[in-house]
């Protein structure tokens, strides 16, 4: 019970899709790989946040490829590898500092603020191991 098994419903929901891989280790769970289309991301980062404390357990790095994956759906509608860029939030970092880095603007900052209001409520407020899309 508890985060082991939460950690099984991730590892179980990323089977088939996720192409690398997952372990736990140091008491973390580590995703390190590519999914064929942002909607196998989402699911995948939907089983990872059903773990409470996932901001401080979960170490991920999921890139979506766009690739022809076996499944249903037509190929071509998968998003470009551009759309799906994401940043994962490391300590001393800011939305300014990321945002001057990869759009070339520190003012830019609320770009990406806006992108991920999902798990963002004020600008000033990033954890490290937060991973951030970014436009």
């Amino acid at each position: 019970m508890g985060l082991r098994d939460t950690y099984a419903y991730a590892i179980q929901t990323a089977k088939g899709k996720f192409h690398g891989n997952a372990e736990e280790r140091d008491g973390k769970l580590y995703f390190k790989g590519t999914v064929a289309t942002e909607g196998e991301k989402n699911e995948l980062w939907n089983a990872i946040k059903t773990i409470p404390t996932w901001q401080n357990d979960i170490v991920a790095d999921i890139q979506v490829t766009g690739g022809s994956g076996a499944g249903a759906g037509a190929p071509a509608a998968a998003a470009p590898p551009a759309a799906a860029k994401t940043y994962t939030v490391k300590a001393g970092d800011t939305l300014s500092a990321i945002a001057k880095e990869h759009l070339g603007s520190a003012v830019a900052y609320m770009k990406i603020f806006e992108l991920n209001k999902d798990q963002l409520t004020d600008p000033d407020k990033i954890k490290p191991g937060q991973v951030l899309r970014l436009p």
